[in-house]
């Protein structure tokens, strides 16, 4: 790109401001009770799901290490726009851009899987925190739950441990050997309760290991968001056909303006929102909108919402503002 972007009016090729997004308190339902109970039976709302510390002046900002449902402040604004513009004013070398902008031979161009518990990975609680496994299973025999990019087992693990219920099975996938690995070495792995095994969510086959239309529930935790935005359809379209009708899609990923999005250096750009990471895996930074419009064609949209955290280092009075989104998708029980 050439020429410098405008701040009070893109240009072409340049991004648009930050925008505000959904209040985080948005769209929220209550789940059915046609599901497993966990020893967490939430009937609470949307806010309190997303945490419950909430900063009442600005003086206090600095007490504690994490407040909830925080807005940007102007200074966090201006400088994410300033970051973006630079983004886009200094991408990935037009010569290196097809090394990462693949779509097909994954095989081939994979890094290793990424271990990190930092950006909300750690926080896999979303199963029972959305109420997705909620209350009496009296009319199932066998409970389907689905992890697409498992990595370490962070969330199958956990919820094995959470549901004794002999009626629960676990798929746990991931597209790295290496995480799979991982877990079928963990103790807690159980052959009778879960199967780990490698899968492309973005590929043209189901597994082979899963029946279509056969999971209750399927989570993506951090996982879509390392699609090339071509692979979207088709990953949507592989989770449909795994879900029963009625099934649920549980959605965790980064939204716009994220942190991790901003403090992107130069050079690792690849197109609108979505980056290329110094291990050479992508990330794409969503908006609620974007979400509706990928998922809303196959799905119902239950839940559309904005998780966001206001992270301080107290030592040095910084201020770090964290942007997920978080979603839940059903497969109409007509399909």
């Amino acid at each position: 790109m050439d020429g410098s972007c405008n701040s009070s009016a893109p240009s072409n090729g340049c991004p648009e401001p930050p925008k505000k997004q959904a209040s985080s308190a948005a769209e929220v339902s209550r789940h059915s009770s046609t599901q497993l109970a966990t020893s967490n039976d939430l009937e609470a709302d949307n806010a309190s799901s997303f945490g419950s510390r909430l900063l009442s002046a600005e003086k206090n900002v600095f007490e504690h290490n994490a407040w909830d449902h925080v807005e940007p402040d102007s200074e966090y604004l201006e400088y994410a726009e300033q970051q973006i513009r630079m983004h886009h004013e200094n991408p990935v070398p037009a010569e290196q851009r097809e090394l990462f902008n693949w779509t097909t031979d994954r095989k081939s161009a994979t890094k290793e899987h990424r271990t990190d518990t930092d950006d909300g990975h750690g926080d896999r609680g979303i199963a029972s925190k959305s109420g997705a496994i909620s209350a009496n299973a009296t009319s199932q025999s066998k409970f389907n739950i689905m992890e697409v990019g498992c990595g370490a087992g962070n969330a199958v693990f956990p919820i094995l441990a959470d549901i004794a219920d002999p009626r629960l099975f676990v798929y746990a996938c991931d597209y790295s050997q290496v995480a799979i690995d991982v877990v079928k070495a963990s103790e807690a792995y159980d052959q009778q309760r879960c199967t780990a095994f490698v899968w492309d969510l973005a590929g043209t086959e189901l597994p082979t290991d899963v029946q279509p239309e056969s999971i209750d529930i399927m989570l993506m935790i951090f996982v879509f968001s390392a699609l090339h935005p071509k692979q979207w359809n088709q990953a949507v379209d592989n989770a449909y056909r795994l879900l029963k009708p009625g099934g649920i899609l549980l959605f965790r990923d980064y939204g716009r303006n994220d942190l991790a999005q901003v403090r992107f250096k130069k050079s690792r750009l690849l197109e609108d929102n979505l980056y290329i990471r110094g291990d050479g895996t992508r990330v794409y930074f969503f908006t609620n909108d974007e979400l509706a419009e990928i998922f809303g064609a196959k799905f119902e949209i239950e839940q559309n919402a904005i998780d966001r955290r206001l992270l301080v280092n107290r030592k040095r009075e910084l201020k770090m503002y964290r942007v997920w989104l978080q979603a839940k998708f059903r497969k109409s029980n007509n399909a």
